[in-house]
């Protein structure tokens, strides 16, 4: 898999105009935003469909339950703010007006994660997949680059049932071609490796699979499972992975607890119990600064993977042979 750092496209503009087009064909699609139309790039959808699409100025919580009551009458509403406010300041309508009765909406949250960069802690959503994960019947998807994005956009349109897709604002690097086709129930293998397996998703994705490529420069073979759908986990291949590895590794722009690494945790504990090691936020709020300074910061570039599973795989060697 080649990975190219300096070609980066705009996740929030394939979502943009994946919108615009789904929005030609299909006269049942409506948007809502909440005063963020060119952040989330809604913008593209309302250029071209300004009767479908209402702006609900800063009231989340009033666009969601709006939403709900569209779904019932057969719209298929997307609607979408920063992820932060998009399930935080929404989650009792999200609970009890859209998933309680398993309404076909679509939430997409953008800016999410540390990436979100010098808007800092108060935007920068790293509870957001905990929160959504946990309630039921609502599926969740984290691209990882603009054409799994499209993908899981397109698939949005025809799933029924809450749906909460979210990404990053930063650009991201291209990992998929034309030839990607996105499932609901499968993780992809991107990289393979029988050392150890290391489950991710979203934009750092890109990093794994650089510090997969790096590490077996120095005889660390490195399997790297992208997990875009977090619910429902595809947990056949998450234990197949375990089954083949001496350790089980999670990276995710995300905290540590309720997201990717819980999942994997939750999935392996009934199955397959490992040793799992969770790299992402701990527990801790994000702070100011560039996205890629925050990345590095947090230990989730490629850089620091490559460290941190060096010692990882050193202190498992060692254990086994005591």
């Amino acid at each position: 898999m080649i990975v190219d750092k300096t070609k980066k496209g705009s996740i929030r503009k394939a979502f943009g105009n994946t919108l615009a087009e789904l929005g030609e064909q299909y006269e049942n699609i409506v948007v809502m935003d909440a005063d963020l139309a060119c952040s989330t790039q809604t913008k593209m959808f309302a250029d071209k469909f300004p009767e479908r699409f209402f702006d609900s100025g800063i009231a989340e919580q009033d666009m969601i339950a709006t939403a709900a009551g569209l779904a019932s009458e057969g719209k298929i509403p997307f609607v979408s703010s920063f992820a932060m406010f998009a399930t935080g300041r929404t989650y009792d309508q999200i609970r009890n007006a859209v998933c309680y009765s398993d309404l076909n909406v679509k939430i997409v949250g953008t800016h999410g994660g540390i990436t979100v960069g010098e808007d800092g802690a108060t935007h920068q959503a790293l509870e957001d997949i905990a929160i959504m994960r946990e309630i039921p019947h609502m599926t969740v998807i984290v691209p990882a680059d603009c054409k799994e994005c499209e993908e899981a956009i397109r698939y949005a349109a025809f799933h029924k049932g809450p749906m909460y897709i979210r990404i990053s604002r930063c650009n991201v690097p291209d990992i998929f071609d034309d030839k990607y086709h996105f499932n609901l129930h499968k993780a992809v293998i991107v990289e393979e490796g029988n050392d150890l397996t290391l489950f991710t998703n979203g934009e750092t994705l890109s990093e794994a699979i650089l510090a997969s490529q790096e590490l077996r420069k120095d005889g660390i073979s490195v399997r790297v499972v992208n997990v875009p759908v977090i619910k429902p986990l595809d947990i056949k291949t998450v234990i197949d992975c375990a089954k083949t590895s001496k350790f089980v590794l999670t990276v995710e722009n995300h905290s540590t607890i309720g997201g990717l690494g819980s999942a994997i945790c939750e999935a392996l504990s009934g199955h397959y119990p490992t040793k799992v090691y969770r790299i992402g936020i701990h527990d801790e709020f994000g702070q100011s600064g560039k996205s890629d300074e925050l990345v590095e910061y947090y230990g989730l570039d490629s850089k620091a993977l490559v460290k941190r599973i060096k010692t990882m795989y050193a202190n498992e060697t060692k254990n086994k042979e005591k």
